[in-house]
């Protein structure tokens, strides 16, 4: 029998009674490169931005003799991995429990292999790029082993670059062998190649079908919205799968869920999932209208951040590369904070995602944003 109790705080004041540790799975840190692909998507939605993309686009070709390439491009998360480490165990140790966190940043350990130098029960652990059919998935592997985490990620990193279905399932094999591990598909029913809800699903339960047998988990992710994660708890209830937390913070804000656990490790805690037994909980801020909740995370992706040294502004922050080989911060690729229309959308974001302007549009939300609620036994 399989098991996966979802609670959420704002209904239950109580929910962590019985419980002596709280884990965050799956958050990013600096360390993280997130790829600006997804521009085009959302500037159709602004003309004026739009138009400026547009724009910015021919100059650069007619500069550099090719197309923008937006997938050599990427921005970074705010926090360095210490401070985004702390962010979590604050809000777990507030809630009066233990705290374990799993740092995932995509493609890279090097949040987690430097926190286990001041800390050996840190666990190193990444959200490794899965390319697959038409798309692409990602899959937290959280808890490699330290001895051979750097060999690992080369194997993982050959996968990537090369999709393989041979070696992706010797990949999944090699890796469900550490028993100490836990191994989670991140946010499956997202569509983040916009290839359409059914080719998604079909690909991703071809995905499951190869691999399956190695994933310990499915996983509810905080910041996708509530009728995506009912539709993961609904697959993992057809397909008898566990469900697990996933908080998936960029920003400054912490997870909005985790796992509750007795287990007095994080390999205990992964025995645990891999046995079928998982407790989530679901924290306040899941609570906030969806549309909001990305306006305040773009607000600390795009805010200045003093103490960010060498980083305090959102263009040092963002890389391309100009000439097809070197990687440079848009800082040095732009005359100030770039053009007009980029200055003006970067203002109105922070503006939306202040507080003030937040509590404000909060009544205008529909009520659906606001809830959410799964209980599964498979």
């Amino acid at each position: 029998m399989k098991q996966a109790s979802v609670r959420c705080l704002w209904k239950d004041a109580k929910a962590t009674q019985g419980f002596h540790g709280g884990v965050s799975l799956h958050s990013h840190t600096m360390h993280s490169k997130e790829l600006l692909t997804f521009i085009p998507r959302y500037t159709k939605s602004i003309p004026l931005l739009q138009w400026e993309f547009d724009r910015q686009s021919k100059r650069y070709e007619q500069k550099r003799g090719r197309p923008l390439d937006l997938s050599s491009a990427y921005w970074t998360p705010p926090l360095p991995g210490r401070e985004a480490f702390e962010v979590e165990q604050k809000q777990i140790e507030d809630l009066g429990l233990a705290a374990m966190v799993s740092l995932t940043d995509h493609d890279n350990i090097d949040a987690g292999s430097q926190l286990q130098v001041l800390d050996r029960e840190v666990p190193i652990s990444v959200e490794w790029s899965i390319p697959f059919g038409p798309t692409y998935f990602h899959v937290g592997v959280h808890n490699l082993p330290p001895y051979s985490a750097h060999d690992t990620m080369a194997a993982l990193a050959t996968y990537t670059a090369k999709p393989d279905l041979k070696l992706l399932k010797e990949l999944f094999a090699g890796l469900h062998r550490e028993t100490d591990g836990l191994i989670v598909l991140n946010h499956p029913m997202w569509d983040q190649s916009t290839i359409g809800a059914e080719r998604h699903k079909a690909t991703l339960l071809e995905l499951l079908k190869q691999t399956g047998q190695w994933i310990d988990a499915l996983e509810l992710n905080g910041l996708r919205p509530c009728h995506e994660n009912r539709a993961v708890g609904d697959l993992a209830r057809e397909l008898g799968w566990t469900l697990v937390s996933g908080g998936d913070r960029h920003g400054r804000e912490p997870n909005a869920n985790i796992n509750l656990t007795n287990a007095a490790s994080f390999a205990e805690f992964a025995e645990e999932v891999r046995q079928g037994q998982s407790e989530i909980l679901f924290l306040p801020q899941y609570r906030e209208p969806f549309r909001l909740r990305v306006l305040k995370g773009l607000r600390e992706v795009l805010s200045d951040a003093p103490d960010l040294a060498g980083r305090e502004r959102w263009v040092d922050r963002v890389f391309f590369s100009p000439n097809g080989t070197d990687v440079i911060p848009l800082a040095q690729g732009w005359k100030g904070d770039g053009p007009p229309v980029v200055r003006y959308f970067v203002r109105g974001v922070c503006l939306l995602g202040s507080h003030r302007v937040q509590r404000a549009l909060r009544p205008l939300m529909t009520k659906e944003d606001y809830e959410f609620a799964v209980t599964q036994t498979v």
